[in-house]
């Protein structure tokens, strides 16, 4: 009993002479560590003091400290930077649906602008800007270099002025101007109709309203159908859609799941990370839903896209999305300025980040650009198109009865409605040709 005491007591004994001998240099090098942030520091004094002292012409001391803050901020990825109380207000106006601007949602590479979206109905989206497109002038000026604060702040304006926006698109070989009248934006987070027997969800942004507004327009449409039994389906679509409240997506995710992991956020400490979970009742009590996503779905509504596709409650149509997998944390400073940091990634149900790789579609449906010459093309087919009904002197059909011949005549409608709207919206076209398919196969066990 003694020897075994005694092993024991040299061990922790040990332990106590090793731990010293490690903690001395760790604890060296803290020192040295920290002796290095306060040099930097006091370097950085010196060099404020020498702008406010000797740059060539006078310069607002608060200025320069925010710039500062902001090259800190910025440096670190596209998404953190540094709010003036201006645009902190602006921020909080926005996430309630109304603002000034062009209506376009921007981030920043390779030094340039690149447009993450149009908003639905805004000036923007009228002047046909598209998601991908990059912005390389700005009324004339060069945007290179700049912060995307400061790009952003060139292109605000008194509503109703005019800006010209520089703009290089891929498949287009020149850059080209684009002249956009600012507006107020006002915003309408989620727009419902009925195509035939589907139901088609357009959400447009994550804010305040989007799930209110979207609870609210289903059941209308639901109502005005006759019942959850005349509807076949939900396209949920997402298309050009930059994102917006965590909160909001988690929602509207939870709003057709019964069940499982919405969403889940990994910071820099274990400790800090969340899940967020479903909770029972469906909106649509397990009726089929696609959602449609394109490069400028971005953020919240990756992670409706995410959740909804990992489930296996959503087929997902269209292309690969924006690839935002950070959250950002908006943290009030003093003088009613903020801070957006990036403070965690978030992550799909089934585990995967899309950070940079974005949401791969089941099935990927491009939409095809506008053919000028498609309508004079649709118009020489229809004259060369001719049947056995157009023949003077045809038979009759003796076969059918007046119903069944109403009916083949309202089904041949509805496939001409059909591909009209593939002319109007392709990929919204083949989402409820989706649902039409999914409907015709009846419930599934």
């Amino acid at each position: 009993m003694k020897k075994v005491l005694m092993v024991a007591l040299g061990g922790t004994l040990a332990g106590i002479v090793a731990t010293t001998q490690v903690a001395g240099p760790l604890l060296a090098q803290e020192s040295e560590r920290n002796a290095s942030v306060y040099e930097q520091l006091d370097l950085f004094g010196d060099i404020f003091e020498r702008i406010r002292a000797q740059y060539v012409e006078e310069v607002e001391p608060g200025e320069l400290i925010e710039a500062a803050i902001d090259g800190m901020l910025t440096s670190l990825d596209p998404h953190s930077s540094y709010l003036s109380p201006d645009d902190a207000a602006a921020m909080r106006v926005q996430t309630r649906g109304e603002f000034g601007g062009l209506g376009i949602e921007v981030t920043q590479e390779e030094g340039f602008v690149k447009v993450v979206s149009p908003m639905d109905g805004t000036p923007a989206d009228e002047a046909g800007m598209e998601a991908g497109d990059f912005i390389t002038h700005v009324d004339g000026e060069s945007v290179l270099g700049l912060t995307l604060d400061a790009a952003v702040d060139m292109m605000r304006g008194p509503v109703g002025s005019e800006i010209i926006i520089t703009v290089v698109r891929e498949g287009v070989d020149e850059p080209f101007d684009v002249s956009i009248i600012r507006d107020t934006i006002k915003l309408t987070a989620v727009r419902t109709r009925t195509e035939g027997e589907s139901v088609v969800l357009r959400v447009t942004t994550f804010n305040d309203q989007t799930y209110p507004n979207l609870a609210e327009g289903l059941k209308e449409q639901i109502e005005a159908a006759g019942g959850m039994d005349k509807v076949n389906g939900v396209v949920l679509d997402l298309r050009n859609n930059p994102g917006g409240l965590l909160t909001q997506a988690i929602k509207v995710s939870d709003a057709f799941l019964d069940k499982g992991e919405i969403v889940s956020t990994r910071g820099r400490n274990p400790e800090d990370g969340e899940r967020f979970n479903a909770t029972p009742g469906d909106l649509i009590d397990g009726k089929p839903i696609v959602v449609l996503i394109n490069g400028g779905s971005a953020s919240a509504s990756e992670i409706v896209a995410g959740a909804l596709q990992d489930h296996r409650r959503a087929i997902v149509v269209g292309t690969k999305s924006f690839g935002k997998g950070s959250v950002q944390t908006v943290m009030p400073l003093r003088s009613d300025g903020a801070m957006r940091l990036t403070t965690a990634r978030y992550y799909t149900p089934s585990g995967r980040s899309i950070q940079a790789l974005g949401v791969s579609p089941d099935i990927v449906v491009e939409q095809p650009r506008p053919n000028p010459n498609a309508e004079d093309e649709e118009e020489a087919t229809n004259r060369r198109t001719r049947s056995e009904a157009d023949l003077r002197g045809r038979l009759t059909n003796d076969s059918l009865t007046e119903d069944e011949i109403r009916q083949i005549e309202e089904d041949r409608e509805k496939a001409e409605a059909s591909a009209a709207r593939r002319q109007e919206d392709y990929q919204l076209a083949y989402a409820i040709d989706i649902l039409k398919g999914l409907s015709a196969l009846g419930p599934q066990d």
